[in-house]
């Protein structure tokens, strides 16, 4: 069977995904497939930036409002859906467009990543979440950090639902590595990757901006709509930056300015991670933005990337 091409547009957070996947579309006859592990939670639209339907600009996106903030949303979950989509778009003859900067979501889909050899326990699960909400993220990183140092150093203390991952996977007898290591390519796709990068000052201050912009659009105000709504602050998708700390500040622990600056220097430590991980990609093309004056010779070389690639597959 013939594989599918994917192109994958990636890149940290604010570094400026969403305008130009959507002129890639476009002009590649593609439609897009989301890899942003908030996107997918209906009624998180500020807090995850999410793209709006004017911004679609008519281009058909898939994994976005796919499931209700309560889902327990998982990578082996986004790997089955995604890869249902990625086949109904190649069926309709047209491209596929994977844009976002999940990780782990990408990994899915470029690796021959089988999650049923690594099912999960639920009964350490449950334990789990119990010792969590009883003793605090701080003390379940520290306990992880005991088990599994090398995992601790990757996961963030505040990706909560990664923590609790890394902890099942150790005590019930194995290590995260385990599942990590050698990764060979999905014999489906052709994975085509392209990472956006700029100058950290500016990608910092994009990210402060965009901060700022959704406590504008209201996101204090879509936080206490989601408690209102019944969505308890526990779950795994209110442990996004920008709504913990909203939460924090609703409850009197942060101050709105504390949350505010909370928000910016975690969003700035996630794309510092994000890029590390990126760097992982060893055949990915990297466009520095700052190099270009318009999106329009970006979106030249890019295709000219592209095109050059598809050729020798």
């Amino acid at each position: 069977m013939k594989k599918i091409p994917l192109i994958i547009l990636t890149g940290p957070t604010a570094v400026g995904k969403t305008a130009l996947s959507i002129e890639l579309a476009k002009d590649l006859n593609a439609e897009i497939i989301s890899a942003d592990s908030m996107q997918i939670y209906e009624y998180m639209d500020i807090g995850s930036a999410k793209v709006t339907k004017e911004e679609m600009d008519g281009v058909t996106h898939h994994m976005i409002d796919e499931v209700k903030p309560d889902f327990p949303f998982s990578v082996s979950e986004f790997q089955d859906r995604a890869n249902k989509y990625i086949k109904e778009v190649a069926n309709k003859g047209k491209n596929v467009l994977v844009t976002g900067g999940t990780g782990l979501y990408l990994n899915s889909l470029i690796y021959n990543m089988d999650f049923a050899k690594s099912n999960s326990n639920s009964k350490i699960r449950e334990e789990l979440e119990k010792e969590l909400n009883e003793k605090g993220i701080d003390y379940m990183h520290e306990k992880l950090k005991s088990l599994d140092g090398e995992a601790a150093s990757r996961i963030h203390k505040n990706n909560t639902k990664r923590v609790i991952r890394a902890l099942e996977v150790c005590l019930d007898g194995k290590k995260m590595q385990d599942f990590s290591n050698d990764l060979k390519y999905n014999e489906d796709y052709s994975p085509i990757i392209i990472v956006l990068n700029r100058d950290r000052e500016i990608l910092y201050d994009r990210i402060n901006k965009r901060v700022e912009i959704m406590m504008e659009a209201g996101l204090v105000e879509e936080v206490k709509k989601l408690l209102d709504m019944g969505y308890d602050k526990n779950l795994i998708s209110m442990q996004g930056i920008g709504y913990k700390e909203i939460v924090k500040y609703l409850e009197g622990e942060y101050t709105l300015d504390e949350a505010v600056e909370i928000i910016k220097r975690d969003s700035r430590r996630y794309a510092k991670r994000q890029t590390t991980w990126f760097k992982r990609y060893k055949d990915s093309e990297w466009f520095d933005l700052e190099k270009y004056d318009n999106i329009e010779l970006l979106k030249k070389d890019i295709m000219n990337f592209i095109e050059n690639i598809s050729k020798n597959v």
